[in-house]
C-alpha cells in the first residue's frame, strides 16, 4: 500500500502499538490522526460532564505527548475535532489513503463509531483494519471463545495462565514517512472549548498525574527501578496516602499511554534482576483482572450498562438526587466515605480500597441506583476505563460477576483495618482533625462535650450521618 491513515483512540503511545507498527511495515507513507469527539464531553442528565476536568486535562496532555513522540520518529499527529466517523473518513478521502488502521474497542459507543466509519469508508473503496491491543492476553489467544468467557474471575485467570500465551511487544517504528501535505496538522483544543476549567493542583494529591507516554514510562521506571517498590506491592496496595502504596499505572493504561504487555515484560526483567515473589505476581494478577472486565464487556455487550447488569436483577434502587449529591460531594457524615469522595473531587483519583468502600456505601447503605455512581466515576476519574469501571460497579452492586451474594463493605470495619489512626481522614477532612485516633471515624458516637472540647460541632462544621452505620466490632 502507498498510504495508510492510523486513527489513534485509547492507545496514545508509539511503543507496542499494533496498528502503527503494521502500517509502518505495509505502507510507504503513514498518517497518524487523533479526533476529539464532542460527544465525550456532553453533560448527562444528572448535570455533570461525561468527561470532567481532571480526566479531560489528562487526555489533552496525553495527545500532546503523542504528537511529541511521533515527531521523534519523523512523523506528526493530525488533530481533528468532530465525530470521528465523519472527520476521519473525510480526511481519509481528502488525503487519498489506501486504508485506515485502528484499535478495536468493545463497548457500544465506541463500536458504533468504528462501525459507522468502516461503513463510510467501504462505500468509498477505502479498506479498514482493526487491531486488538488493549489487553495482556490477545483475543485470539484465549483458551475459549468469547461467548464462553467464564463468569467467575478465578476460572478465567487459571485457564488463561495455563493455556494462553502473552505475545511479545511490538517495537517502536523507526523513521515513519509522513507525506508532504498542505493540510493543517490542527491544534490541540483547550479545556475551555469543552466548557471545562483547568483543575487546581492540590498538595495532598498522591501523585502529580500528567498524561502521556513519557510520563507513563517515567512512572514505571520510578516505581519499579528507582524506588524499588514492586517487591512490596502486595503488602502495600491497599494503602491510602502517598505515591508508592500502589503502582498508579491505571491512568496511563486507561488511555493506552502504557501497554499492559510492556508492563508485563518489565515485571519479568525486574524478577530476573531484583526479586520474584508474590508481589511481582500480584501486579500481573491485577492486569489479568483488567483483561477479564474487558472480555466480559465484549461477551455481554450493553448489559454491563443496564440496571440489572448481567444478572438481570429486579429494580430495587432509589433515584434520590439529593441523597446522591450528598454522597458525591462527600457530605454523608461518614468520614471514611467523605474523605475518599473529597479526594476524588479534588484530585481526580481515589485508591482501589476507597472505590470499593464508597461504591458499597452508595448501593448498599443508601440504596441508590448503582449506574449513577458508575457515571459519576466516569466523569471524575483520570483513570476511567469503561470496562473496568462498569464491571467493578456491577460487581459491588450484586448484578455482575461476583460469585458471592451481598458483597457488603462494613465501612467502619474497613476504616479500622486501613486507617486505624485516622491519618487519611485527617488529611481530607481538616474540620475533624482535632479528633484523635479512631475517634475521627466515629464523631457521631462521641458526646457533645467531647466533640466541643475538640472544636467539632456536628451539624455545623461537619454533617450528621445520613444513615446509622452497622457496628464495626
Amino acid at each position: 500500500m502507498n498510504r495508510i491513515l492510523v486513527w489513534f483512540r485509547n492507545d496514545l503511545r508509539v511503543h507496542d502499538h499494533a496498528p502503527l507498527f503494521a502500517a509502518s511495515q505495509k505502507a510507504v507513507e503513514v498518517i497518524p490522526v487523533y479526533c476529539f469527539d464532542p460527544r465525550q464531553f456532553d453533560t448527562i442528565e444528572l448535570g455533570f460532564a461525561k468527561t470532567g476536568s481532571f480526566r479531560a486535562d489528562f487526555l489533552l496532555s496525553a495527545v500532546d505527548n503523542l504528537r511529541k513522540r511521533l515527531n521523534e520518529i519523523g512523523s506528526d499527529l493530525f488533530i481533528l475535532q468532530g465525530k470521528p466517523e465523519e472527520e476521519v473518513s473525510r480526511l481519509a478521502l481528502e488525503l487519498n489513503v489506501d486504508a485506515v488502521f485502528f484499535s478495536e474497542e468493545v463497548t457500544s459507543e465506541e463500536k458504533y463509531v468504528e462501525e459507522a466509519l468502516e461503513k463510510k469508508l467501504w462505500k468509498e473503496g477505502i479498506k479498514t483494519e482493526s487491531f486488538w491491543q488493549s489487553t495482556l492476553f490477545h483475543l485470539e489467544d484465549l483458551p475459549f471463545p468469547i461467548n464462553q468467557v467464564p463468569e467467575v474471575f478465578t476460572q478465567f485467570r487459571k485457564e488463561c495462565e495455563k493455556y494462553a500465551h502473552i505475545k511479545k511487544t511490538f517495537p517502536i517504528p523507526i523513521n515513519l514517512k509522513l507525506p508532504e501535505l498542505d493540510v493543517l496538522r490542527g491544534e490541540i483544543p483547550s479545556l475551555k472549548s469543552f466548557g471545562l476549567e483547568k483543575p487546581d493542583a492540590d498538595p495532598r494529591s498522591v501523585l502529580v498525574f500528567e498524561g502521556g507516554e513519557e510520563e507513563g514510562l517515567r512512572r514505571l521506571q520510578t516505581y519499579f527501578w528507582k524506588n524499588d517498590c514492586l517487591k512490596d506491592y502486595k503488602q502495600t496496595r491497599n494503602g491510602l496516602l502517598g505515591a508508592d502504596y500502589s503502582s498508579k499505572f491505571s491512568p496511563w493504561l486507561a488511555l493506552g499511554c502504557l501497554s499492559p504487555r510492556y508492563i508485563y515484560e518489565e515485571i519479568q526483567k525486574y524478577e530476573k534482576a531484583v526479586k520474584k515473589n508474590q508481589s511481582t505476581y500480584w501486579l500481573i494478577f491485577e492486569l489479568i483482572w483488567r483483561d477479564y472486565f474487558r472480555f466480559i464487556a465484549k461477551k455481554h455487550g450493553n448489559r454491563i450498562f443496564q440496571l440489572g447488569g448481567i444478572k438481570s436483577n429486579v429494580d430495587k434502587w432509589l433515584r434520590n438526587e439529593d441523597l446522591f449529591w450528598i454522597w458525591a460531594n462527600g457530605k454523608t457524615g461518614i468520614p471514611f466515605v467523605d474523605a475518599n469522595m473529597r479526594e476524588l473531587n479534588t484530585t481526580g483519583f481515589m485508591s482501589n480500597r476507597g472505590r470499593q468502600n464508597v461504591a458499597s456505601f452508595l448501593v448498599n447503605d443508601l440504596g441508590i441506583d448503582w449506574r449513577w455512581g458508575a457515571a459519576y466515576f466516569e466523569s471524575q476519574l483520570i483513570d476511567y476505563d469503561v470496562c473496568s469501571n462498569w464491571g467493578n460497579w456491577m460487581y459491588v452492586a450484586g448484578v455482575g460477576n461476583d460469585p458471592r451474594e451481598n458483597r457488603y463493605f462494613n465501612i467502619l470495619r474497613q476504616a479500622q483495618n486501613y486507617d486505624k489512626k485516622g491519618d487519611y481522614v485527617r488529611t481530607w477532612i481538616p474540620e475533624l482533625q482535632g479528633l484523635e485516633g479512631f475517634d475521627i471515624h466515629i464523631p457521631f458516637e462521641l458526646s457533645t462535650k467531647e466533640l466541643k472540647s475538640k472544636g467539632v460541632n456536628l451539624g455545623s462544621i461537619y454533617p450528621h450521618p445520613v444513615v446509622k452505620m452497622r457496628a464495626y466490632i
